[in-house]
């Protein structure tokens, strides 16, 4: 299974292994927020729409931050680029912890988001140009595990971790220990650590006297994947977002779990999602980019709703399998995105291409969990009103794959062979 590992030179062993680390870690940060919810109303004397705004602004920031790190990383290089964006993001989140009140909490995540927003599709396109064709969506889709991972790291320091300590202190030590990742950095070598393809370009790019900008995404050639991406980076973040970011208050509040017990079942809900993620990558090169996105919103919309509608009361086993299950179909579809964002922008401007779709359905889907909250607020079940934004974003998710090209095992391309039939995969693992 891990024969694209076994081929794999030291060089992209060791990149594999910091994104992954990245990544788990920063969905770590990403969720630990909305899981302390419950701690951070009583601890600030917030209230569920103010909690939530933060959240949102966070993920606004996001959008804003990664396609700015995205160009960069077009401009500077991907490696550079991961180191500075690892720092930024791992200091605010540090910086959190400090916050005395709704405004000062405001404002750290926004700066926060500005950096985690960037990190995901840096590494993603780092790794990506670094593996053959025929295995990328496997080595993606396995260093995208980490997500799930630092899922269930979130859900363990939101819920027993935090309930070790003082309700208003437990809250801040869990942001204090995301300064952690800033230990990554010490392991990617800059410049080297760039891939030949990006260097390719780079030259081809300093020889024309051609420099990239952010809106070269928009432009004519671009703009159609650009838009799709995007809409395709909706459904499947917004669809996980209107529930996962919900989760522990649903557990507590309609189904009577403890906070501590809850965050033991978001924590069953990650490991599902590790497998997901973990079979998706397979699947994802074998039936296709498209077909895995497919299979995966129909399967999130038939377990979110039996998760949330079954008559499962307050039984832990039963809402721990049912979860389980769940989390396997919520997260198993992010394991698409780094491989088919990297084969659909071509080489000049894929982090800037692949940071804004990723980042503006991480920011957009703030639209969504916002709108769960303000549902809810009129009298209607948190349950309905989770169901109702999560499953209309997978049906966005399902519908959009009709619209784009397959690319599985395609040679990744620059812009000046945008024209040009796209070239199949080159059967020596050494080339791209």
């Amino acid at each position: 299974m891990m024969l694209w590992y076994k081929e794999s030179d030291k060089k992209t062993r060791r990149v594999f292994w910091t994104c992954f680390s990245a990544w788990t870690l920063d969905s770590a940060d990403a969720l630990v927020y909305p899981f302390l919810i419950p701690l951070i109303m009583v601890g600030l004397g917030l209230t569920l729409t103010e909690a939530t705004s933060i959240a949102s602004a966070n993920f606004f920031a996001a959008a804003i931050g990664g396609w700015v790190g995205g160009w960069l990383c077009d401009r500077i290089g991907r490696a550079r680029t991961l180191q500075l964006t690892i720092a930024w993001f791992s200091f605010f989140a540090f910086a959190s912890g400090f916050a005395q009140n709704y405004e000062q909490l405001l404002v750290l995540r926004i700066l926060q988001g500005l950096g985690f927003g960037a990190e995901w599709a840096v590494g993603a396109v780092l790794l990506a140009e670094m593996i053959h064709p025929k295995h990328r969506g496997k080595a993606l889709g396995t260093v995208q595990t980490g997500a799930a991972v630092g899922t269930g790291i979130a859900a363990l320091l939101a819920g027993p971790f935090a309930q070790m300590f003082d309700p208003d202190l437990g809250w801040r030590i869990v942001f204090w220990l995301g300064i952690a990742p800033a230990l990554l950095i010490f392991f990617v070598r800059r410049d080297s650590d760039d891939s030949e393809v990006f260097k390719a370009a780079a030259a081809r790019n300093k020889e024309l006297g051609r420099r990239t900008s952010l809106s070269d995404i928009f432009k004519a050639k671009i703009l159609p994947i650009t838009v799709l991406a995007s809409l395709l980076s909706l459904g499947v973040q917004s669809a996980a977002y209107s529930i996962s970011n919900f989760l522990t208050v649903f557990l507590t509040m309609e189904r009577g779990l403890a906070i501590s017990t809850a965050g033991i079942c978001v924590l069953v809900n990650s490991a599902g999602g590790f497998f997901g993620l973990l079979s998706n990558a397979y699947i994802s090169d074998t039936l296709g980019r498209k077909n895995a996105f497919r299979l995966f919103a129909v399967g999130f919309m038939l377990t979110a709703s039996f998760y949330l509608f079954a008559p499962l009361g307050s039984s832990v086993p039963a809402l721990m399998a049912a979860g389980f299950v769940y989390g396997f179909f919520q997260f198993g579809s992010y394991a698409s995105f780094g491989p088919y964002f990297t084969e659909l922008f071509p080489t000049e401007v894929r982090g800037t291409g692949q940071a804004f779709a990723y980042n503006f359905g991480r920011a957009a889907s703030a639209v969504f969990f916002t709108g769960v909250a303000l549902v809810a607020a009129t009298g209607v079940t948190l349950s309905v009103a989770m169901a109702t934004f999560g499953i209309g974003a997978a049906c966005c998710s399902f519908l959009v794959t009709f619209l784009l090209p397959e690319t599985a095992g395609r040679k990744l391309q620059g812009i000046d062979e945008l024209d040009a039939p796209a070239e199949p995969a080159p059967s020596v693992p050494g080339e791209r």
